[in-house]
């Protein structure tokens, strides 16, 4: 398919059928799909929560219980569910970190290149974090670049999907 059938493809899933099950092939690439998404100065500010067994499905439908409780079988129906969380603060630490693992990677030919990438990240966080006051808002956008291309890659795949954000976090 070339990207403008892909895109005719992709719905939003009203209803999950329960019977089918996403291969563990297919959920290998969802899962590199979830890593390898752009963001902002590479920053990566997430993490996720992957759930395939009944009882991981049920932990996260708690979150649709009351008020969200039209949504708890597009949860406890779908082979899989990925839970999209961002990260509340960046520090030094995180950028190092993030830094050494594109390091580990190949991504710096040298120490002053991966020094400058540490130094970019920290300019652009800091921005959001003591100028403009809204790194939390920040990060969670970085999330959302990271939702649209998961959305595209699992339609590539011909998985269906929902983003979906009627949860209770606090649950």
């Amino acid at each position: 398919m070339n990207l403008k059938e892909i895109l005719n493809w992709r719905y939003t899933t009203k209803e999950f059928d329960s019977t089918k099950k996403i291969s563990k092939e297919d959920m290998d690439q969802v899962k590199s799909l979830l890593r390898m998404s752009a963001s902002s100065v590479n920053l990566q500010p997430w993490h996720f929560i992957i759930a395939e067994t009944e009882e991981g499905k049920a932990r996260i439908a708690k979150g649709t219980q009351g008020f969200f409780h039209f949504n708890e079988p597009k949860v406890t129906n779908a082979s899989a569910v990925v839970l999209f969380c961002a990260k509340t603060d960046a520090n030094e630490d995180y950028y190092k970190h993030i830094a050494d693992v594109d390091d580990k990677n190949g991504r710096f030919p040298n120490e002053d290149i991966k020094n400058g990438f540490i130094g970019a990240v920290k300019t652009f966080a800091n921005i959001h974090k003591y100028d403009l006051k809204d790194l939390n808002h920040w990060m969670e956008k970085q999330v959302y670049l990271n939702i649209g291309s998961f959305l595209l890659g699992v339609a590539t795949l011909g998985i269906d999907a929902t983003p979906m954000e009627g949860i209770d976090v606090k649950a």
